[in-house]
């Protein structure tokens, strides 16, 4: 898939730099007590009918609390993006893994 990193940290907020491989998805999940800002991405939002919308180079994506999110990179290089946390808990254990072909739990 790729990897993450921290890369600034406040009281209600972190900054990541998250690079997303060729051809890969990241898990669709959800958070229940934050909210997320992405950017350069094929975005996936919806429990249904889902939204797909291609983010391009300095465009973002606001997600709502608790919104069910995929981030996918159709591309041939390694895709790298900015993700903005707020909130008042921005552990990595409130993340709602609905579908993850990495079988994280």
């Amino acid at each position: 898939m790729g990897h993450f990193e921290s890369v600034d940290v406040g009281d209600r907020f972190q900054v990541k730099r998250i690079v997303v491989k060729p051809a890969n998805n990241c898990p669709a999940e959800a958070h229940a007590p934050r909210r997320a800002l992405d950017r350069r991405a094929r975005h996936r939002r919806g429990n249904g009918a889902e939204t797909v919308r291609i983010v391009h180079e300095n465009e973002s994506i606001y997600i709502p609390i608790g919104t069910v999110h995929r981030l996918a990179n159709p591309g041939k290089i390694p895709l790298e993006l900015i993700e903005v946390q707020t909130g008042s808990y921005l552990g990595e254990d409130d993340i709602i893994r609905l579908e993850d072909v990495y079988q994280r739990k």
